[in-house]
């Protein structure tokens, strides 16, 4: 066998052999089903810029992503702050950014772990299936930086830079966690899309132009209103605030609801990823150390080159303990890489605890087979409900910690038992539930027979309240696109009870 490279400088031929190597292990050897690649090789400044639009390749013009782009370039001339090896877009063809300044090596690691680890996770992921769109979201993409583009031209850069401010500040609040709504794919977003501005053409009458205080390039806002959306009772509660404002605001005129959609769809679009960090960064990851374990086996690179890559991986799979500095919280590329690389042993050289503890997976023989089913049904918090073992658990030396307020002094609530390792699984899960991040906030209510204010209830769980002057600002955001009053209420999840200081109007 030749080797793939020597050396530390790359160009495209060596490229395209590391490329062509990784991929047949990547589909022979792990059965690894992914999307077309396209590499993109950029600067560290074009990987500055895409860090500020959220890694998405074409994305409308914000403030905040400038703001962000000068925050982390900043720190990253200053030397606090380093940069990602690449940037992979969940899309079809699947989008791969590596930078230019990579050695050889880095390039392979590269795309070992995002065009074919993390490509594989979004094309097979049930969650990234049922909620996203790979094969439409660059056309979507490119129609929401157009679209808002004409509208500054129309409208001005302050009432879109409003709507758009309004927007982003509910963004985590304007997702479907249910199949509630009817899903339509973002290829049949842009088809209504077409429709709702060939309707508002079609039904344009001169006559508005006379109409003082109307200019003549806008549309009445209940032009804007498709067809199916017109004389609908409006249903409550709404857990989707985007949504509703979207459908209902008596406000907002139609390309302010447009922006609010394309917010929308792409807060949904992200939506699965937070849910899969942990699986997401442990599939790359393990994907990668067996490519790049196996190039080495079969002599395709060099000692060399397999020593910087493990010096990589273990910076990347490094999980700080609780008394260092550098700990915040648990590594998602760490905790997720251990769970696999223990779900590969407990597969082929099972112990009688991972007899007992998983009967159905223990010593069966295929650990790849096995991790490509986890790697479709499963996302973080039923993943390590599920296949967080006990050797993992001792081996990350967890422990429970009850805090109670009040109290000075901190419980060990689960230790090194059996049943404290279910009791340990169980809590470390739940902290990757995104319903127990997320505050519980719905529409309840309006007032449409009278003053129109909006009734919008949180339901508090764990004691988990919101910030007062955050809560003030966002309802300022609310009030905004609703065009009358609003009204927030936390109330206990448990009792059912309001706080009596939990109240906040805009």
């Amino acid at each position: 066998m030749t080797l793939l490279y020597e050396g530390r400088e790359w160009n495209f031929d060596k490229l395209r052999r590391a490329y062509d190597a990784v991929a047949q292990i990547a589909t022979e050897d792990l059965g690894l089903d992914t999307y077309p690649n396209q590499i993109e090789v950029i600067t560290s400044t074009q990987m500055l810029d895409a860090y500020a639009s959220n890694g998405l390749p074409i994305l409308y013009r914000h403030w905040s992503f400038g703001k962000r782009f000068i925050h982390d370039e900043a720190l990253y001339r200053k030397g606090y702050q380093g940069l990602a090896y690449e940037i992979v877009i969940n899309s079809d063809p699947c989008i791969c950014y590596i930078m230019e300044e990579n050695s050889m090596t880095m390039q392979t690691l590269v795309l070992a772990h995002a065009a074919f680890g993390h490509n594989h996770f979004f094309k097979n992921n049930n969650l990234f299936r049922q909620w996203t769109d790979a094969t439409a979201i660059l056309d979507y993409l490119t129609f929401a930086r157009d679209f808002i583009a004409s509208c500054e031209e129309r409208h001005g850069v302050e009432a879109v830079e409003h709507v758009l401010d309004a927007a982003h500040a509910l963004q985590t609040q304007g997702v479907n966690r249910y199949a509630r709504h009817p899903r339509r794919s973002l290829a049949e977003e842009l088809a209504r899309e077409k429709e709702r501005r060939n309707y508002e053409q079609t039904t344009w009458n001169p006559l508005w132009t006379t109409v003082p205080g109307n200019k003549a390039d806008e549309v009445p806002a209940e032009e804007a209103i498709p067809d199916e959306d017109r004389n609908q009772p409006i249903e409550f509660p709404e857990e989707n605030l985007l949504y509703f404002l979207e459908k209902n605001s008596p406000a907002l005129r139609g390309w302010e609801r447009e922006i609010l959609r394309i917010v929308r769809n792409l807060s949904q679009y992200f939506y699965p990823q937070r849910q899969t960090k942990v699986m997401n960064e442990g599939c790359a990851t393990f994907v990668h150390y067996e490519i790049m374990t196996r190039l080495h086996e079969r002599r395709l690179i060099d000692d060399g080159a397999f020593l910087e890559f493990i010096h990589s991986h273990s910076s990347v799979a490094f999980q700080p303990p609780f008394t260092d500095p550098r700990y915040g919280g648990m590594n998602p590329y760490a905790l997720g890489f251990a769970v696999m690389r223990d779900i590969q042993r407990i597969c082929t050289d099972p112990t009688g605890e991972d007899r007992a503890w998983f009967p159905d997976m223990a010593g069966n023989g295929d650990p790849f087979g096995t991790l490509r089913d986890i790697w479709a049904q499963y996302r973080d918090e039923s993943f390590l409900l599920q296949y967080l073992s006990p050797k993992v658990i001792r081996d990350f030396r967890m422990i429970a910690l009850r805090d109670e307020a009040g109290v000075p002094y901190f419980e060990v609530a689960a230790i090194h038992d059996e049943q404290g390792y279910r009791d340990i699984r169980a809590m470390l899960a739940r902290g990757y539930e995104c319903a127990r991040s997320d505050p519980e906030i719905e529409i309840v209510g309006a007032n449409l027979a009278g003053d129109r204010k909006l009734l919008i209830e949180n339901r508090v769980h764990d004691g988990q309240r919101l910030s007062a002057a955050s809560a003030r600002r966002t309802l300022q955001h609310i009030q905004s696109l609703w065009g009358y009053g609003v009204r927030l209420t936390e109330i206990n999840a448990q009792t059912g009870k309001p706080f009596a200081d939990g109240e906040f109007e805009a």
